[in-house]
């Protein structure tokens, strides 16, 4: 059974793709995907979104790393799998992809549990004005010494995404 505050946030995309669709093949695969997605059939979104996923699309690395194998609630759960597309999008500037990343490696949940990147990815976040929970930074920071935190300000800071 999907959780109240996975359905909203499900809903809250809904209206985001829906500003996005543009008739184009690919806006019809993410339509699809996610009307799969809030029907809870994550095999047809799964197999909507694997041709945009293998293409490299952030927006479907997203919701298949988020929804699909990063979801514990979803059939196809796989952190191992969800995290690299998370990763992927994130390393080339899909902001929303950002702090998925930071917890993964808070976590240690499909890569290994590492404080510095987590905290790298919340600054890299925080930078590109995402909706970060000053308690998530806190927690984060508890974890690392004070010039450990300089270091990954820094490394956020000096952070230049992928084009590749």
């Amino acid at each position: 059974m999907q959780s109240v505050g996975f359905r909203r946030t499900l809903l809250a995309f809904a209206g985001a793709l829906a500003m996005l669709s543009l008739a184009s093949p690919a806006s019809a695969g993410m339509e699809e995907a996610l009307k799969a997605l809030q029907a809870g059939d994550v095999a047809t979104a799964d197999k909507e979104l694997a041709v945009l996923v293998k293409e490299r699309d952030p927006r479907a690395q997203f919701f298949a790393g988020l929804y699909i194998y990063g979801n514990p609630e979803s059939k196809l759960y796989d952190p191992a799998k969800a995290t690299p597309l998370l990763l992927d999008a994130a390393e080339r500037g899909y902001v929303p992809a950002m702090l998925p990343v930071a917890g993964a490696y808070a976590e240690g949940k499909g890569v290994a549990k590492n404080a510095f990147e987590a905290y790298k990815w919340v600054a890299i976040a925080e930078r590109w004005h995402a909706p970060v929970a000053p308690q998530a930074v806190d927690q984060l920071a508890r974890e690392l010494q004070p010039d450990e935190i300089e270091k990954a300000k820094a490394a956020a800071a000096a952070y230049t995404f992928k084009t590749k």
